[in-house]
């Protein structure tokens, strides 16, 4: 039996998700709960499971989420690797600019 906690943190790298997040950014994801399309999200590709990425959640697609980046110049989303699957929803940015997220 696996036992894991509500909540995990995770460091965002690279400019996919400028302007509402840059790299250094230190956010706090919350494990379980319901996404809605917009949700900041934390989630795997299913063509790319080794990959873990923060994106905006935009509809549900093939029994999972389609994800894209804010940024839209970077298209290492689903416009390139497919349908992901979400491992958690954003709640909150604690470092360096503590905030929710929009």
């Amino acid at each position: 039996m696996s036992w894991q906690l509500p909540l995990f943190a995770v460091l965002v790298q690279g400019p996919s998700m400028v302007p509402a997040l840059r790299s250094g950014d230190a956010l706090l994801v919350r494990r379980s709960g319901r996404v809605r399309a917009g949700d900041v999200v934390v989630a795997r590709f299913r063509s790319r499971p080794d990959l873990l990425v923060v994106k905006r959640a935009l509809h549900e697609h093939d029994g999972g989420w389609w994800v894209q980046g804010d940024n839209e110049f970077v298209t290492d989303d689903s416009r390139a690797y497919g349908v992901a699957d979400v491992i958690g929803r954003v709640v909150f940015r604690y470092w360096p600019r503590p905030g929710r997220l929009s």
